[in-house]
């Protein structure tokens, strides 16, 4: 079973989200909180597997509570909820440590295959919107980070091109038809990658790239 704490200010998104995830064979929600600083406490708590965290809350918004809850357990898996797809602060909660995001007027199935996506330790980056605000973002860094210049000579060429691949939203799969290798091979890589740049997932890799200028921005 996949265990998952929802995030909301609001009771009724709460209890909708409650409804059609408890609905699903997989997936059990073990708790809810109401802002950022009880989905803290929460999570500490409850160690769910996921937490759907909404961004715009009082007493603690959600990118500072993603950023706490990672902080706390770099094995946490954060879905950002947003009612916009271009939210100016999704960009931010993606650096902060959240694994990707879904729109708030995502159907049942969508909900919950991104619930088991970010629970198996993939990335939220296939959907369109999610590439297309990772560009519009990566726009507005006037210059590359110095860190991710520095860490970006540890990687081979190989994994230099998986990487870019990753951050154009490609799966594994994806990866090794079009590279024509095993898939086992591109995990291997996808490994390696994270632990020569110290990034948690695929979502970071993809952030760094964009920002590493890696990947062409609007390419």
């Amino acid at each position: 079973m996949i265990r998952v704490l929802i995030v909301d200010d609001q009771m009724m998104v709460r209890e909708g989200f409650s409804v059609l995830l408890g609905a699903m064979p997989d997936i059990e929600v073990v708790g809810e909180a109401v802002d950022g600083r009880e989905a803290v406490a929460q999570a500490a708590v409850l160690r769910p597997d996921v937490v759907l965290m909404d961004i715009r809350m009082p007493e603690l918004n959600g990118i500072e509570a993603t950023r706490e809850i990672v902080a706390a357990d770099p094995d946490a898996k954060v879905l950002v909820l947003t009612t916009f797809d271009l939210d100016e602060y999704v960009y931010q909660a993606l650096r902060a440590g959240a694994s990707g995001f879904l729109l708030k007027d995502a159907s049942a199935r969508q909900l919950a295959e991104g619930v088991r996506v970010v629970a198996a330790g993939e990335a939220l980056l296939a959907p369109t919107v999610t590439k297309r605000l990772i560009t519009e973002f990566a726009k507005a860094a006037e210059t590359p980070r110095m860190p991710a210049l520095a860490q970006f000579g540890e990687l081979t060429e190989r994994e230099t091109e998986v990487l870019v691949l990753i951050a154009q939203g490609l799966s594994n799969a994806e990866i090794a038809d079009r590279l024509v290798v095993a898939e086992s091979t591109i995990k291997t890589h996808v490994s390696r990658i994270l632990v020569k740049l110290g990034l948690r997932d695929r979502t970071q890799a993809a952030v760094f790239a964009y920002e590493a200028r890696l990947v062409q921005v609007g390419g």
